[in-house]
């Protein structure tokens, strides 16, 4: 695959975090992350929406059975991008006053990734520390969804805590984070 100039930086950017932060994904090496991204423009694509809302996406994680490398987001507070959010498409349209421009899923959707679940935003708060100041939304059991309610995490006091809201609230504080399989 021939690269871009913008590919080639981001690529640059992707390996001096994966250099930086060897506890996030023990036992890979960037030759294989590389390898597997060259082999994905789309993959990339994906990556620099990421990275251009503020993710700082990384590697966590060793590869996964079928050999697929999770890039999450690894920015310390909830993407600055993605902030300012409620829940889905339903939460925002259902607001009858001071509607937010966006919501989490559909932002997520627009990337090209999943929200974390509450399973992958711990595996992640157990490489680092994230949302010490912020909190972010995570992909919601559809049983509390239809309840009108979602869910979302922080780190306060040393512990990660999952917590719920109304779908249709939201907070400066707020925004989510995702998952790319590559």
């Amino acid at each position: 695959m021939r690269l871009t100039p913008e590919h080639a930086g981001l690529l640059e950017r992707l390996q001096q975090r994966f250099d930086h932060h060897p506890q996030r994904h023990a036992g890979l090496a960037w030759a294989d992350v590389l390898a597997r991204l060259t082999d994905r423009p789309a993959a990339l694509a994906v990556l620099s929406k990421m990275e251009a809302t503020g993710g700082e996406p990384d590697v966590i994680g060793p590869a996964q059975p079928a050999g697929d490398i999770a890039f999450y987001d690894c920015a310390p507070e909830s993407p600055a991008g993605r902030r300012s959010l409620c829940y889905d498409a339903a939460a925002r349209t259902a607001r009858k006053e001071n509607r937010p421009a966006g919501s989490a899923v559909e932002m997520a959707a627009d990337i090209g990734i999943a929200l974390l679940t509450e399973a992958q935003y711990r595996q992640l708060q157990a490489v680092g520390e994230f949302d010490l100041k912020t909190s972010s939304w995570i992909a919601t059991p559809p049983a509390i969804r239809a309840l009108g309610g979602a869910l979302f995490c922080d780190r306060r006091y040393g512990t990660v805590f999952t917590y719920h809201n109304g779908v249709q609230s939201y907070y400066a504080g707020r925004g989510f984070r995702g998952a790319l399989s590559v």
